[in-house]
């Protein structure tokens, strides 16, 4: 089995598709949805965890540049600046997944990202911009 992050954009003429039924249902796909912008009539943006075996999300991607749906495979996840950080404890109330808490007997941040699953929800709460979203695409950073 292999485990990717992706990020799919489909078209405006796709939002009433069902294409993630069908990477699951024709594919073999077990799909975590992270991150969705879908609206009726205008293009749509998916982040997931996918998982399957390497022939199954082969042939998935093939189906998506088929259907004319932009498919990037993505390494993404969070960086935290330890000199800017104040430990304040803002970001471990909306990390849902448990990559950010604060040690107990000396109230500091403890980062754990194998953790992350890159919702980014920590980017937006940290008041002093310790923490910053980062995405690669073959080693290559495509936002930070």
């Amino acid at each position: 089995m292999q485990e990717i992050k992706a990020f799919l954009r489909f078209p405006q003429e796709h939002f009433s598709k069902p294409i993630t039924y069908r990477l699951v249902k024709e594919y073999n796909l077990m799909i975590n949805i992270l991150r969705a912008e879908v609206a009726a009539n205008k293009a749509g943006e998916l982040i997931m965890d996918i998982e399957g075996s390497e022939q199954d999300i082969a042939e998935a991607i093939d189906f998506t540049a088929h259907e004319g749906i932009e498919f990037r495979i993505l390494k993404s996840g969070i960086t935290l600046d330890e000199e800017r950080c104040v430990h304040c404890g803002a970001c471990t109330s909306v990390c849902p997944s448990g990559a950010l808490t604060l040690r107990r007997d000396d109230w500091s941040l403890v980062f754990a990202p194998e953790k992350c699953f890159a919702c980014e929800l920590c980017v937006k709460s940290c008041p002093v911009r310790a923490i910053v979203a980062v995405m690669h695409l073959n080693g290559t950073v495509l936002a930070g």
